[in-house]
């Protein structure tokens, strides 16, 4: 049987291009996931794991839809060859069932592992970058009045930490690391 994996980063994007690219190779049955491909385990991509016997073949649009990092590429390539399952990448054009094939596929997954760290870099600098012109990021600081009259509320007694939460828009946890560093027992 021949089976087709399709993957993209985020639900918003789209897996048409991949899809049809599957289907243009005649793959018998497609999965497909929407979610980072650095996570190792997928749930379309576990379903199919599950599905591979012997003498079957994997067929993705680009090795990188397989996997982010060298080592989890080569970690399925591994499992797919103990299981006599072929892997096959329609943008690389290789084939793990022959030498050739193989040895591309070990420069392919070497690209990938560099293709991922360059994002990761990229995406560093652009956040060190926004940091410098100002941007915030998290949640922004409770304002230091709110909590006074938060603590001082709780001092006094008499609410419960819920009441004293929607009368100033103070969150609870906020309040109660406030009051372990002044050392007001809760």
């Amino acid at each position: 049987m021949i089976f087709g994996y399709a993957r993209v980063s985020t639900k918003e994007q789209n897996l048409d291009r991949q899809l049809d690219q599957l289907a243009k190779r005649g793959v018998d049955k497609i999965f497909s996931d929407k979610i980072s491909g650095v996570k190792e385990s997928r749930p379309e991509l576990d379903k199919m794991l599950g599905q591979l016997r012997r003498g079957d073949t994997v067929v993705v649009c680009s090795y990188d839809r397989l996997a982010r990092s060298s080592k989890q590429l080569f970690s399925l390539a591994e499992r797919f060859k103990e299981n006599g399952v072929s892997l096959v990448s329609i943008k690389e054009g290789t084939d793990t069932s022959t030498p050739q094939g193989r040895f591309f596929f070990a420069m392919c997954a070497a690209m990938a592992q560099f293709e991922r760290e360059l994002i990761k870099e990229r995406q560093a600098e652009g956040i060190a970058a926004a940091k410098a012109r100002g941007r915030q990021f998290g949640r922004p600081a409770t304002d230091p009045d709110k909590m006074d009259t938060a603590v001082r509320l709780y001092k006094d007694g008499g609410i419960s930490v819920k009441e004293i939460c929607e009368r100033t828009g103070v969150s609870r946890a906020p309040l109660y690391r406030e009051l372990k560093k002044k050392g007001i027992e809760r």
